[in-house]
């Protein structure tokens, strides 16, 4: 029988280790029995699901594993639900992708809400899915998953990859990364994004590696495992890396410090992505554990793109160079391929891990191609021959006074000021400058004038615009993914 190729490798690696943790060890040969029960139960005497999009929500962990992998062997399209999304939000995702039925942990039934009974949907026990049926055979061509898409300035879209799409992204990364079978790997981040599900959990999976799972990121948790030397790798997004910087802060853990420095600084990779990373983060990373951290680039269509050299020099502020198997290119406003030194354009992306469609919208699908390229949306310009991102075209790249001034440039800027803890810099419209540039922060404590903070810029921002209007926030407007909506933003201004 011919299968998908992460199962193929998984026999090669049936007595290994999957997942470790308090709950036990879950060998690879458990993970494909469990897959098998789980694409049986599903088919119930049908031979193929023939693409039915599967919606399911559960922990972290093996069971997260054996329903995606038991999804896709029975022919189906997996649909990994946000844990943490309001009922609305779950409602969009399972309408616009047109789901019937959600595999759920029992512990998680209520996030549902009463979209079971006002969507009319069947919802299945994870642990009552059983059988020992014959499952299909698929080819590479057929749809695996749909992603939705952040939706920082609309309603989020469904992202459909392919069983070869998702080989090409995962491939690239094991090659790039030099993912290994021996080694083993933390996971915290969320399994409804790209990261968690495809960066670690099918890069893991695909390499015969070992994954300790955890529900959601908690500091002492993760230190205590690192200081146990438990981990080879780490990936996290920004976020993280500063919570673990504060963690070292304070001061009820000094005493744990020598351990966990030395268990980070053994690691062979640590990566940091999903969001930018301000230059002061990397560097305090460095200096504090020695370890270099990896920034890289991608989204949820294209997997990874670009990324700093796992062997060479790693530069803060950088994204590096493309991935193996990937084209990107650089195009300016008037669609013309730019390159070379200080080149700033679009990027756009083509090979075979990029996206296949959106689910039901052939109109953004259009619209995001130009032939066999993507356009990501997002702007960036080459340094040294490095790539480094400027932001989103939509949102994060301010047209004033004839500049082109980069969001997320004066955002790492700003966020080394010590009373501000987070800040969004946002375009307002303005007769005089055309966009003025805007900041709304959250603070540490006390109070901040507009004075204040465009006197501690000056010489921080001076290549850019200083901030031309102030909002003190209690906290930045997020949408479901934990990402800054600055649409959201601009509507606080008066």
């Amino acid at each position: 029988m011919t299968d998908l190729p992460i199962i193929d490798r998984a026999r090669g690696f049936a007595s290994r280790t999957a997942f470790f943790g308090p709950g036990g060890d879950v060998t690879y040969a458990d993970l494909l029995m469990r897959s098998a029960a789980v694409a049986s139960g599903l088919l119930a005497g049908k031979s193929d699901l023939e693409e039915e999009r599967i919606a399911f929500l559960l922990p972290t962990g093996a069971d997260y594993a054996a329903t995606q992998w038991g999804i896709w062997r029975a022919g189906g399209i997996a649909v990994p639900i946000n844990g943490g999304a309001t009922v609305p939000e779950i409602e969009h995702v399972l309408t616009c992708a047109g789901v019937a039925r959600v595999v759920v942990a029992a512990d998680r039934l209520a996030v549902l809400g009463d979209l079971p009974e006002r969507l009319a949907l069947e919802v299945l026990d994870f642990d009552a899915l059983e059988g020992d049926g014959p499952l299909p055979e698929l080819k590479p061509s057929r749809r695996a998953m749909i992603l939705f898409t952040s939706g920082t300035t609309n309603k989020p879209k469904g992202v459909v990859s392919t069983h070869a799409s998702i080989e090409a992204q995962v491939t690239a990364l094991v090659d790039a990364w030099q993912w290994q079978a021996d080694d083993r790997i933390p996971l915290f981040l969320p399994m409804h994004h790209l990261h968690g599900i495809l960066n670690i959990l099918c890069c893991a999976l695909w390499s015969g590696a070992a994954i300790e799972p955890f529900d959601k990121f908690d500091a002492d948790a993760i230190c205590d495992r690192v200081a146990e030397g438990a981990y080879s790798l780490f990936m996290a997004v920004p976020t993280i890396y500063v919570k673990l910087l504060k963690w070292f802060d304070a001061p009820e853990n000094t005493s744990k410090h020598d351990g966990v420095l030395k268990g980070f600084n053994a690691m062979r990779l640590m990566v940091s992505g999903s969001a930018a990373l301000p230059a002061s983060i990397h560097s305090a990373w460095s200096d504090l554990t020695g370890q270099v951290l990896l920034e890289r680039y991608g989204m949820t269509e294209i997997g990874m793109a670009l990324s700093n050299p796992y062997s060479g020099e790693r530069r803060p502020g950088m994204v590096g160079l493309a991935m193996p198997r990937t084209d990107v290119q650089l195009v300016d406003d008037a669609g013309k391929v730019v390159s070379g030194e200080g080149a700033v354009g679009e990027i756009w992306v083509k090979g075979p891990t990029v996206f296949n469609e959106y689910w039901d919208n052939p109109k953004a699908t259009a619209e995001s191609f130009d032939g066999d390229w993507f356009k990501t949306g997002d702007i960036a310009t080459i340094e040294n021959g490095y790539y480094r991102i400027m932001g989103r075209s939509s949102v994060d790249i301010i047209k004033s006074g004839g500049y082109k001034l980069s969001a997320l440039e004066i955002e790492a800027a700003l966020l080394e000021h010590p009373a501000i803890t987070e800040c969004a810099v946002v375009g307002l419209e303005d007769t005089e400058w055309g966009e003025k540039v805007a900041v709304a922060v959250g603070l540490n404590e006390g109070a901040l004038t507009l004075e204040a903070l465009q006197d501690w810029a000056k010489d921080r921002l001076s290549a850019y615009k200083l901030p031309r209007a102030l909002l003190v926030v209690d906290a930045l407007p997020r949408n479901a993914m934990g990402k800054v909506t600055k649409p959201a933003v601009k509507a606080l201004f008066p």
